[in-house]
């Protein structure tokens, strides 16, 4: 498989704290890959300088064949924006919008018109099975449908890489497993990788491969076969 996104030689320290020392890792285009770790093994770090939202002390970062940890934060946000699609453990839907709306946010803040985006929101409702609550706000459904639309979010502008930090963290095992399930049929089926960060193996048997983070460094074989 070819590499799509990769880390080599990354540190990131916040303070006199290192949060990485070093860590090297590629994610093949297609793949599945979870991070896992305890609580503070810099699992989150990593995914964010992955993604492009934190820059790291040392090494680099290279997607599609390009550096982007040197990018201008005003290019990485636009990388951010086009290529990436994120999933947080508690959604961090916007709680004035309607699901409907939270889907559609995307293409809105891409410059896509209204009536397109939301369009393109509503196949994403019809294919999650969100049709009855489509137009309530994030706090009238469950957890679990409101991260059905939190992934819906992160994939309707067609991402190349979906970071997915804690996705099950705030659900029961099983939503958790419904969550998992869809996250990883649905970014394949729309070609995306996936980097998902957790600290349970039962999400992370979901992935194609694993990698452990502890203390910083990556403890099990990084480099996507």
């Amino acid at each position: 498989m070819t590499s799509l996104l990769s880390g080599h030689g990354l540190h990131k320290s916040f303070g006199p704290i290192p949060a990485l020392r070093g860590v090297d890792l590629e994610v093949a285009a297609g793949e599945v890959l979870a991070v896992m770790g305890p609580s503070g093994s810099g699992k989150s770090t990593l995914l964010h300088c992955l993604a492009g939202i934190l820059a790291p002390d040392a090494g680099e970062v290279t997607f599609d064949g390009r550096r982007i940890d040197k990018l201008l934060d005003g290019r990485r946000s636009r990388l951010r924006r086009t290529q990436f699609g994120f999933v947080f453990q508690f959604g961090q839907l916007v709680p004035e919008l309607t699901l409907r709306e939270n889907i559609a946010l995307p293409l809105l803040l891409g410059g896509r018109g209204r009536r397109g985006s939301v369009a393109a929101a509503g196949e994403w409702i019809e294919r999650l099975q969100l049709t009855d609550s489509a137009d309530r706000l994030p706090g009238e459904v469950s957890g679990g449908q409101a991260q059905r639309v939190a992934l819906a979010r992160a994939l309707i502008a067609g991402p190349r890489v979906v970071f997915a930090d804690e996705p099950t963290g705030a659900l029961d095992s099983v939503a958790a497993d419904e969550v998992m399930e869809l996250l990883v049929t649905t970014a394949r089926a729309e070609g995306a990788s996936v980097v998902v960060v957790t600290h349970e193996p039962r999400v992370a048997a979901f992935a194609d491969r694993q990698l452990t983070v502890r203390d910083g460094r990556a403890v099990l074989p990084a480099v996507a076969p």
